[in-house]
């Protein structure tokens, strides 16, 4: 196992607070709270409010010489020990309260976080699949739980934990980094195990050309692609990522081949007709051959934005404004600030004889143009910064 992680993260000071009287009404074997007791606790928990933590310690220590019984003494000792990083006698005190009332959750909690941190991992797993047993919705043992799984790379149950806690907990930004990076390893071991099987497949391909047009290596990408679509040619979504990484390189033609191939597969992918119609707008073919997969794509997925817009672009071709600016305007509600969209509106408004609207929207679109461009600018500027600070 990997050495401890920080367990700020999941330790509220007082958390783990006890009140002796309820909890000693609630034990059928603890003793009756004298007033010197009741007058002690006065004293640790104002002690306590104030940060004096070792005059509580003593208090609560006195405490346990005078009503040993006292389960909840031990629980608040030994969160005081806790927070003043003395795990070791946090541990012990811990464990004698638990061995007077085993059903303390809150002492079990805390038993589990002081043995992590005393590199009792085991232990500490115990205790704390315990504490999350007798209550599903123990935060505290359940996250520190999660990432002792993960840290000793039981991924599968540690993202189990670490998700019925972010289901009550939304706002935990770091648990949520720390889901995606445990994700993250989890896609790593499972891909690293395609290449084991059979390096050679198409899977295998795939994965590699992904991998390759992630990091925008787009002919290492096509390479894999193709070795892929050699191994399996019927295997859906192989002509796809294949047309897909010609269509990245502007080389039209070759994904319009591609996306053809996989339509015979899959004719029922919105996303392939969408960019079979783009691919033939794209190499300046014939508008009309582009009308047929983008009306597809529509039919399919009516949501599809750019598929309505490319539509619109060869409605124009074919000087038909008025149906390019249904889809015109359906693709403005739903991204007004694509400034394509505007210039195409100009385009239509334009044909239509509406010069006004046409002028409009030509402005809209020099405005968010300029604004796009800025915020690149802004961006890259950002970026030098970044990497001059770094040096």
């Amino acid at each position: 196992m990997s050495s401890p992680i920080p367990l700020l993260w999941f330790f509220r000071i007082g958390a783990f607070a006890v009140t002796l009287a309820t909890v000693a009404r609630a034990q059928r074997s603890a003793e009756p709270v004298s007033p010197e007791v009741q007058h002690l606790y006065a004293q640790a928990r104002d002690a306590q409010s104030h940060g004096d933590n070792q005059f509580a310690i003593a208090r609560y220590t006195e405490i346990i010489r005078l009503a040993p019984r006292l389960a909840p003494a031990y629980n608040n000792l030994g969160m005081l020990f806790f927070n003043v990083n003395d795990f070791s006698r946090a541990a012990e005190v811990l464990r004698k309260g638990l061995s007077i009332d085993p059903q303390m959750t809150t002492a079990q909690t805390l038993l589990g976080l002081s043995d992590y941190r005393l590199g009792h991992f085991p232990e500490a797993k115990a205790e704390l699949t315990k504490a999350v047993a007798a209550d599903a919705t123990n935060n505290d043992a359940e996250l520190a739980l999660a990432r002792i799984e993960i840290a000793g790379n039981d991924l599968a149950v540690g993202t189990a934990h670490l998700r019925d806690y972010l289901e009550r907990n939304p706002r935990d930004q770091a648990s949520w980094y720390l889901l995606g990076k445990t994700y993250l390893k989890l896609s790593e071991e499972s891909l690293a195990k395609v290449d084991q099987i059979d390096p050679d497949s198409s899977t295998a391909h795939i994965m590699a050309g992904e991998v390759d047009e992630s990091m925008k290596n787009y002919d290492g990408a096509l390479a894999e692609y193709t070795k892929a679509v050699a191994k399996d040619p019927d295997q859906p979504g192989l002509h796809y990522h294949l047309g897909n990484a010609f269509w990245l390189e502007e080389k039209y033609e070759s994904a319009a081949t591609e996306f053809r191939s996989e339509l015979r597969i899959d004719p029922a992918s919105c996303i392939t007709q969408w960019k079979l119609g783009n691919s033939i707008l794209g190499a300046n073919q014939d508008a009309a051959d582009a009308l047929p997969p983008l009306n597809a794509a529509v039919s399919i997925c009516p949501d599809l934005m750019q598929a309505r817009v490319d539509r619109a672009n060869a409605s124009l071709k074919l000087d038909q404004p008025q149906k390019a600016l249904e889809d015109l305007r359906l693709a403005e509600q739903a991204t007004p600030s694509e400034p394509s969209i505007h210039f195409l509106l100009s385009r239509a408004y334009k044909a239509l004889g509406n010069n006004e609207e046409a002028r409009s929207q030509l402005q809209l679109y020099a405005k968010l143009q300029r604004e796009s461009s800025e915020s690149t600018a802004q961006q890259a500027r950002d970026v030098i910064r970044a990497k001059d600070g770094a040096k």
